[in-house]
């Protein structure tokens, strides 16, 4: 294998296992910027996940190719819903936000395995309808050397990652609603004195990250699994919670700390074609990515400086 075929094969690999990572990792972002610690999104990832599988196989016959992209959709709305539960429980009812995204990440594999079982008579639904395949970027796959590494033969979740990822910084970073989204984050009772819906502003980010946690479910289930079933989502809710932090809690920084993680989720794929480490036992490349989870988690959470009120619940002022 000459160097670009290797590199390519590195680099579609590496996004396929990233974009999932990239949505989720957004979605915490916009949720903790809010103040509401989301760690739910491991469960919302499931749901989003189980919805997109059952869409994809019930209207493969109505939307034929464009099946997989609406799955998106129908992934992200469940994860609004999942999210509403952890918005109601944290912001209005004042439960502590750690336990109420645990329960949804208790709640959510188990719910979503009933329903399965229930629809297919199995914990698993079976191939899916149609799935993401390997794509070409109109044009630029065109460009010499660049464009056979980068736009050939690639995911388009990834890059559809990509683009929202650069959406969301200008949000965060550029608008009005950005800017009270960080406010509200950072000192909501200053927030409160300047006429901002403290409230409403915590429930779009929670909300939001419900809608790009589901979609991020959905991408791992019709790109990589190509099915749902228990073990769709196992864990990559908290490696996206882990780039999210590594990333400071600014969307483009989470979408290159996804993309790393991908990398490392790939190797367990790819390892074989690579010759440094084509000779280390492939169990160890599969647990290399939780492994940095906790290494980075350990060197980075101490030094990254998070909203200053996340976490905390907002009383409303008299």
């Amino acid at each position: 294998m000459d160097i670009v075929s290797l590199l390519q094969l590195i680099v579609s690999s590496s996004l396929v296992y990233a974009a999932p990572l990239i949505f989720t990792a957004l979605g915490g972002t916009f949720s903790e910027r809010s103040g509401v610690v989301n760690i739910g999104l491991e469960g919302i990832m499931v749901m989003g996940a189980f919805m997109s599988a059952i869409f994809n196989l019930s209207f493969y016959s109505t939307f034929g190719a464009m099946t997989p992209w609406l799955g998106l959709l129908a992934g992200g709305v469940i994860g609004i819903l999942f999210s509403l539960i952890h918005a109601v429980a944290t912001i209005n009812l004042r439960a502590d936000h750690i336990v109420s995204g645990t329960v949804i990440n208790l709640a959510a594999p188990a719910l979503a395995v009933f329903l399965t079982r229930a629809i297919y008579g199995a914990a698993q639904t079976g191939p899916l309808a149609r799935s993401f395949g390997f794509s070409d970027i109109f044009l630029l796959e065109k460009i010499p050397v660049i464009g056979p590494i980068f736009f050939q033969n690639t995911s388009g979740p990834a890059y559809l990652g990509i683009l929202v990822a650069i959406i969301a910084w200008v949000v965060l970073f550029k608008t009005r609603f950005g800017l009270r989204l960080r406010s509200v984050g950072e000192h909501p009772h200053a927030a409160e004195t300047l006429g901002i819906n403290v409230y409403l502003m915590k429930y779009s980010g929670v909300m939001i990250s419900g809608f790009l946690g589901g979609i991020g479910g959905a991408i791992q289930a019709q790109a990589i699994h190509n099915e749902f079933g228990i073990l769709t989502v196992a864990g990559q809710g908290f490696i996206a919670m882990a780039a999210m932090i590594f990333g400071k809690w600014n969307p483009l920084g989470a979408m290159g700390a996804a993309i790393f993680f991908g990398f490392a989720q790939s190797l367990a794929r790819i390892g074989n074609y690579i010759p440094i480490i084509q000779d280390i036992p492939g169990v160890w490349l599969q647990v290399l990515p939780y492994l940095l989870t906790i290494i980075i988690l350990v060197g980075v959470v101490g030094r990254s400086t998070a909203p200053k009120d996340l976490g905390n619940t907002f009383i409303r002022s008299k």
